[in-house]
């Protein structure tokens, strides 16, 4: 080859490594065969590779500065002798060289996350409960602690890689040997093999077994909720650090309350004359569930749960008429202020009347001047949207 080397990459003499490396990359990205397969072409390819071989190595490249071979008595370009298919590779697959070795595979790993979901009362979601549960998950092996030998053995040196875990294959080409590394077979590239072993988890380290845990859910959970047990969950293979176990919330429907994020909502219906002549409610807290669960299971509940509370309904109640009790609703989940309960009040219109009903009614609807009411017709209530839309029409 007449041309210079240097040239032929089109770096100076004076060019730092990075760069013939990019010149090179650049080059071989236009020049490869498999993107231009002229023969001009796989010529100037073999030209570029050759150039590279040498400006890339340092005593090659001193060699070809001082005006020497830097081949003699390596066998010349193409010849099998040294040359790496390494930095072509580099130039397609951004640097995941054919030949860079990675060492065997570790046996020890982490373990997989798992997910078991359970079930609560809303009492439950609301203010936290402990919850015992039997979970089936990969642990360690009690037999071989995780080493995945019998007991009395060891592990042994793989001999067909030699604890390298891969194995090289060579296959020569236009360009030379085209040196690859493959994971070992013998040993599926963990670099040593188990010759006994252990009985119990058939050398994987682990077993399956049915635990049980303890898992405290917080205040103010709600469905969809997830908690983490941190390295609860599946032992990872060679007894390896355990994942991490979640538990999925799912709330119960309640049968009075009804959750809409902190806010607990429910509807009360009373008789058309308390409407009128106003009353007073006495209803259940959530809190009741808690104080029932507590006595179901055979504990002494706390003292200071509220069971119920009373509810006035003025004089006049009108039927969807709702009142909001601040601080009655479900906690927030990371410690925030109480939702609200909201209630709405129904008026239920009596369907059946005896005769002396119907004559008390009727001498009442005589005396309010509604036996033979017109009705009035009202148009319904805009909306936020129709409000705003007519107050932007006035200006």
């Amino acid at each position: 080859m007449s041309q210079d080397l240097y040239e032929i990459l089109g770096v100076p003499r004076d060019a730092e490594a990075d760069v013939i490396k990019k010149a090179y990359r650049r080059l071989a990205r236009q020049l490869h065969p498999d993107v231009n397969p002229d023969p001009e072409t796989q010529d100037r390819f073999k030209e570029v590779s050759l150039a590279y071989e040498v400006l890339s190595d340092p005593n090659k490249r001193a060699a070809y500065d001082r005006g020497g071979d830097p081949f003699d008595g390596m066998g010349g370009f193409g010849q099998g002798a040294g040359f790496s298919f390494t930095d072509i590779m580099d130039a397609f697959f951004g640097g995941a060289a054919t030949g860079q070795g990675r060492g065997p595979r570790p046996r020890v790993r982490r373990g997989q996350d798992a997910l078991v979901r359970i079930e609560l009362e809303l009492a439950e979601a609301a203010f936290g409960v402990n919850r015992e549960l039997k979970v089936d998950t990969a642990v360690v092996c009690g037999s071989c602690q995780g080493g995945g030998t019998a007991p009395g053995t060891a592990m042994q040196q793989c001999t067909t890689c030699r604890g390298a875990g891969e194995v090289a294959h060579i296959q020569r080409s236009f360009l030379g040997e085209v040196r690859t590394l493959r994971p070992c077979a013998a040993c599926r590239g963990f670099g040593s093999v188990i010759p006994d072993p252990c009985r119990e988890c058939s050398g994987e380290g682990r077993v399956r077994s049915r635990r049980t845990l303890m898992v405290k859910i917080p205040a103010g959970v709600d469905t969809g909720t997830r908690v983490q047990l941190a390295e609860q969950g599946e032992v990872g293979p060679g007894g390896g650090p355990a994942g991490d176990l979640y538990v999925e919330v799912h709330v119960a429907p309640h049968p009075i309350f009804n959750r809409q994020g902190g806010d607990l909502h429910t509807t009360v219906s009373i008789p058309m004359t308390a409407a009128a002549l106003g009353t007073t409610l006495t209803l259940p807290t959530l809190e009741a569930d808690l104080v029932q669960s507590e006595t179901d299971a055979g504990r002494e509940p706390e003292a200071s749960l509220e069971t119920s509370f009373q509810l006035p309904i003025p004089p006049g109640t009108q039927s969807g008429t709702e009142q909001v009790l601040r601080g009655r609703g479900v906690p927030g989940l990371r410690g925030g202020a109480r939702g609200a309960l909201i209630i709405t009040v129904a008026v239920e219109t009596p369907t059946r009347l005896d005769a002396r009903q119907s004559e008390l009614l009727a001498e009442l609807a005589a005396l309010r001047d509604e036996l033979s009411p017109t009705g009035q017709a009202k148009a319904a209530p805009k909306s936020v949207f129709g409000r705003l839309r007519d107050a932007f029409n006035q200006h």
